[in-house]
This record gives C-alpha cells, structure tokens and sequence, in this order.
C-alpha cells in the first residue's frame, strides 16, 4: 500500500532562514538534495495547441521574485525557449547576493529530436550556455519519445539516450540525471538494463491524475517524484474537452482553505506535497508566486486528504496524442 507521508514544518514563505529557502530538502539516491518544491517555468499551450512563447522579460522576472521568496528549485527545459531568462535571473540574483550558485536547485531537459546517444553531451551545453552555469543540478530526459527534427518519429530507444545521460553525468555537467514522461515499464526496463537508477522522475500530478501506483513504484525503488501541471484543471478547461471536477471554486476546497485561512490552490499543492511529490507550480503574477510556496506551515486531516484522493478521475490534461504511435508512447491510448 502507499504511504502518504505529511510533513509538519515550523517555517512558512514569509520567514526564509537565511540563504536556503522555504522548502525542506529531498535526499535524491546519488547523495544530492532536492527542494520540496519548486517553481516551473513551461508557460503552457495556446487554445489552439501552441506552445506558449515569451513576450518579454516575464519569465525572468517571475524566476527572481521567486528567488526573493525563498524558491531553491527552479525548473525548465530546452524546448521552453526560457533557459536564457532563467540564467539571467540566478545570476542576477547571485550578483546580488541574495544566493550562491551551489544554494540553487536547476532543473533542465533533453529535447526528443536529441535522443542519440552522442547528441546528449551537446545538446545539454548549449542548455548550459543559455543559463550561462557550468553545471545543472538534474537533467531529464523529457519523454521516451524521439522524433527528428521535422517532427516525424525517430524509433532510437531510451535506452541509448540513457547511456548519453550517463556519459553526461559523469564529465560534471550535470550532478543528477533523471527522466520524464515514463511508465511504471519504462522505468523498469531502464532499471533493468542500466547500472544507475534515475535519480527523480517528473510527470504530470494534480487532483484529477494522482497516479498512486506509479507513486508507489518511485517510492520503492528511490526515485524522487516531481510533478508537473500540479493545478491540473482547477481553473477550467484548456481548449479541450470539458475535464472533470473540481474548479478553484470547489464548495469542499474552499471550506478546507477557509479552515486554514489559505487559498484553495495552496490547499491543492500541500495535498501534493503530502502525498510525497515535489510540485512545480508556475507562475509569472508576484502574489501567486509568494502564495504557491506558503505551504510548509500546516498539513492536512485524514479526513481532508480523503476527500482530495475521491477527485482522481485518471484525466490527463497533457496526453500528447500526436504522439500515440510510438512504440515507446507513456499513456493509456484510450
């Protein structure tokens, strides 16, 4: 059975002990530590199936209020397009000395059309040279999937791209690599042909798609959980079809935020952090940015967490569809 472990911690986002910021600390299974949570930095798609791309200097800025707030745990990747603002932001904020380099978590990816084992080394310089850093703290693989760069599929296996990971790791420029994307198989069968296990897994987690089984598989084996999309369709649907409940303005959410005196987003990232994920909420608004970390100040009933765990409908807001004719597709195809 999975454990669902809560947290009781005594300092919230508006009291930072000095350098090391508001969330406890992970022991990922290299010996390195993760923040509990952090801030992500994909801005997310268009009604029409876009990605999203920046306009000016928001990310930026979103990264260095972070900062300001007492994130350690700042996640991007190179298809984002928003490595450049994130480097600008940490070393701005180094500059300043509000941190060191070493007291940031930075987490960045392996774009698919990179999947070969000897483009792995390359294409995390050139992420490395964007965020103007000698190393990233953890790199991912961002899906299982390769395509060229046309977009059609490429059927080179993970597992050659783990080998490029591997190799990654060991000249330092990366302390930890993990994947993305990846069933409960997939990572058995990294597992299974590889002498080193991931060091975290990233997916999507939010009350619609909590995942217990593949929770309990990370949990067993070592592998650090980070979720991605954490608020999932709390704030209505996405340009497809209309997704389950609940919406932010939820009767039970509220009533368990009011008993806090938190917003009913704070009480959905707790409930994460208490079934053991690492939420990468993303924000570019200064409020929301501070209120998304205030988190590590209660914890929630039995009772309340039940309540939460009956929203689980297995409802991706990401299921990537385009992509269901891979041999190495992640999801259910139904």
């Amino acid at each position: 059975m999975f454990v669902r472990v809560t947290l009781v911690l005594a300092f919230t986002a508006s009291v930072i002990p000095d350098c090391f910021g508001v969330a406890p600390k992970i022991k990922l299974n290299d010996g390195y530590e993760i923040p509990g949570l952090g801030i992500g930095t994909w801005l997310g798609f268009t009604k029409d199936g876009q990605r999203v791309q920046t306009t000016g200097d928001e990310v930026q800025k979103a990264v260095e209020w972070a900062i300001d707030a007492g994130y350690r745990h700042i996640d991007t990747a190179a298809i984002y397009s928003t490595e450049t603002q994130v480097g600008k932001a940490v070393n701005n904020k180094i500059a300043e000395g509000v941190i060191k380099r070493e007291d940031v978590f930075i987490t960045t990816k392996l774009w698919n059309d990179r999947h070969a084992e000897d483009a792995v080394i390359p294409a995390l310089q050139e992420s490395l040279q964007r965020l103007n850093t000698s190393y990233v703290d953890l790199y991912l693989i961002h899906w299982p999937i390769a395509e060229f760069s046309n977009h059609t599929l490429d059927g080179t296996d993970y597992l050659t791209t783990w080998k490029g990971m591997v190799a990654a790791r060991a000249q330092g420029l990366t302390r930890s690599i993990g994947v993305s994307n990846f069933n409960v198989q997939q990572l058995n069968r990294l597992q299974e042909a590889s002498d080193v296990v991931p060091a975290a897994l990233q997916v999507e987690i939010n009350l619609n798609l909590q995942q217990p089984s593949l929770l309990e598989y990370c949990q067993k084996h070592g592998i650090v959980v980070t979720g991605y999309t954490p608020f999932g369709s709390l704030f209505g649907a996405r340009g497809r079809d209309e997704p389950p409940p609940p919406r932010v303005d939820h009767p039970e959410l509220v009533r368990i935020a009011t008993k806090y005196n938190k917003t009913v987003p704070q009480v959905v990232l707790r409930y994460e952090v208490e079934l053991g994920v690492i939420p990468i909420p993303k924000s570019t608004t200064k409020s929301r940015i501070e209120q998304n970390i205030a988190v590590f100040d209660f914890a929630l009933t039995a009772e309340e967490r039940a309540t939460l765990r009956n929203f689980d409908k297995h409802y991706r807001v990401i299921p990537v569809k385009h992509w269901s004719k891979s041999p190495y597709y992640p999801f259910e195809k139904n």
